[in-house]
C-alpha cells in the first residue's frame, strides 16, 4: 500500500485510547470506538450532539466542576490554537439505561486543535484516559490499592504494545507517521495549577529524531502538589520510543496513587522488570508541596536533579539514589529523601545527554551545569532552558539525547 492510501479513518477507529473530534461549537463530529465504549454511548447517541448535551454535569452534585472545567479548557485551544492537558477531572456520567442514576468517574483529558490552511482551529481533538479505578484505590486498603495499580498498569502495557507494533511498522512505511507518533507520545504540559514549566527535548544527530528520553508533569492534588519526572531508556529509534511510552504512561498513573516518589519507582521498577527493552533504564521522581515548601524525591539510577537557590547556591538531590530500573533480579523498596525550599528556587530535572562527555568524569558536567544555572539563575525558566543548552550542548550536536524540565518553586 503506498504512503498516500493510508486509511486514516480505519486508524482513528482503531486508536487504543478514547478519542473523538469536535467542531469549534462543541458538537461532536466524531468518536472512535473505544470512546464510545468507554462512555458507555452509541455513536447516534454522540455524533452530531453538543458534547454537553451528552455529557451534563450531574444535577444531584451541587459542586460539580467537570463541565466547566472541560468548556475552559477547549475555549483555550479555540483562543490560543495551542494543546491543552488538563488535571485530573471528577466527571460523574449517567448510566444509559438507567436515567438519573448517576456514576462517579475521573478522568485525564488532553485537548488539542487541528488547524486549517489559514491558522484557524477547524476541530479539536478531545482524547480522554480513565483513572477511576486507581482514583478508587486512593481509599482502599494497601493491597487493595496494589492490586488496582498493577491492573491499570498492565492494562496500559497492552495498550501500549499495540502502539509499539505499529510504530515498528511505521518505521519502514512512513518516517513522518513515526515523528508524530513520538511526539504525542511526549507531553507538551507546561502548566499545573498555576505553576509554569519550561521543557526542553533535543534529540541525538544520529537518531531518527525518536528516542527513549521523557519527562512528565502530574498534578497530584490541585496544582499545589505535583509530581515532576524525567527517564531515559537505553537505545535510540523506534523501539526506545516505544518503551519509553510505556515507562512514562505507567510512571505517570503510579504518580497520582503513590504516597512518596520511591514508592511510584518502586512500581515502575515492578513493570520494567516484565517489559522487554526497559534493561537498565533510568527515572527520577519529584513530588512537590507548594504549600509546606518542602520537594520529596527518588532516583533509579538517574542524574541528580538540581535545585538552584536564590542566592545562587545549586545542590544536587543526590541523597536517594538507587539502582536503574531492571537492575535487580529482586527488586527492593527504594530509598526517599525531601528537602525545604524557599520561594523563588528552581527545581531542574535533565537525562545524562546535558552533562555526560566521552572521556570525561560527570563531575565536569555537573559543576558545568551548576556554573550556568548559578549564573542565569534570575532568568525566566523558558530564557533559562535555552541558555542551558546553548551553553552545555555540543555544537556539532550531541550523541545521546536530552531532556530537560525547569520548574520556578
Amino acid at each position: 500500500m503506498a504512503d498516500t492510501e493510508i486509511d486514516y479513518a480505519a486508524v482513528f477507529q482503531a486508536l487504543p485510547g478514547m478519542v473523538a473530534l469536535l467542531t469549534p461549537d462543541l458538537v461532536y463530529a466524531e468518536a472512535n470506538e473505544e470512546f464510545l465504549r468507554m462512555a458507555g454511548r452509541s455513536r447516534e447517541e454522540v455524533v452530531g450532539h453538543h458534547l454537553f448535551e451528552v455529557f451534563p454535569d450531574n444535577p444531584h452534585d451541587n459542586g460539580a466542576t467537570g463541565m466547566r472545567n472541560l468548556d475552559a479548557s477547549l475555549r483555550r485551544v479555540l483562543d490560543t490554537g495551542e494543546r491543552d492537558t488538563m488535571a485530573l477531572q471528577r466527571y460523574d456520567v449517567e448510566f444509559p439505561d438507567r436515567p438519573g442514576h448517576w456514576e462517579e468517574r475521573y478522568w485525564s483529558p488532553v485537548n488539542a486543535p487541528v488547524l486549517g490552511p489559514d491558522g484557524t482551529v477547524v476541530l479539536l481533538v478531545h482524547r480522554v484516559e480513565e483513572v477511576t479505578e486507581l482514583i478508587r484505590a486512593r481509599s482502599g486498603t494497601d493491597s487493595d490499592r496494589t492490586q488496582v495499580l498493577e491492573a491499570e498498569l498492565y492494562r496500559r502495557a497492552r495498550e501500549l504494545q499495540e502502539l509499539n507494533e505499529r510504530l515498528r511498522r511505521a518505521q519502514a512505511r512512513d518516517r513522518k507517521v513515526a515523528l508524530a507518533l513520538q511526539e504525542a507520545m511526549l507531553p507538551t504540559r507546561r502548566w499545573v495549577g498555576d505553576h509554569r514549566a519550561a521543557v526542553r527535548y533535543r534529540p541525538a544527530v544520529s537518531a531518527l529524531n525518536v528516542c527513549g528520553d521523557w519527562y512528565d508533569l502530574v498534578d497530584r492534588g490541585g496544582g499545589d502538589c505535583i509530581g515532576v519526572s524525567v527517564g531515559d531508556v537505553v537505545g535510540h529509534g523506534l523501539q526506545a520510543a516505544c518503551v519509553m511510552g510505556q515507562l512514562r504512561s505507567a510512571l505517570s498513573a503510579a504518580c497520582r496513587v503513590a504516597d512518596g516518589p520511591a514508592q511510584a519507582l518502586n512500581a515502575l521498577g515492578e513493570y520494567a522488570h516484565v517489559l522487554d527493552g526497559a534493561e537498565s533504564a533510568t527515572a527520577v521522581t519529584t513530588f512537590i508541596d507548594f504549600e509546606r515548601r518542602t520537594l520529596m524525591y527518588s532516583s533509579a539510577g538517574h542524574p541528580p536533579p538540581a535545585l538552584v537557590h536564590r542566592d545562587g547556591t545549586v545542590e544536587f538531590l543526590d541523597r536517594a539514589t538507587d539502582t536503574p530500573l531492571d537492575a535487580l533480579p529482586d527488586p527492593r523498596p527504594r530509598p526517599e529523601a525531601h528537602t525545604g525550599f524557599t520561594e523563588g528556587a528552581l527545581l531542574v530535572l535533565y537525562t545524562d545527554g546535558l552533562i555526560e562527555r566521552r572521556r570525561e568524569d560527570i563531575d565536569v558536567g555537573l559543576a558545568r551545569l551548576a556554573d550556568t544555572l548559578g549564573r542565569h539563575r534570575d532568568a525566566d525558566p523558558e530564557d533559562l532552558a535555552d541558555a542551558v543548552l546553548r551553553e552545555l550542548l555540543p555544537r556539532e550536536g550531541a550523541t545521546d539525547d536530552t531532556a530537560l524540565v525547569i520548574m520556578r518553586l
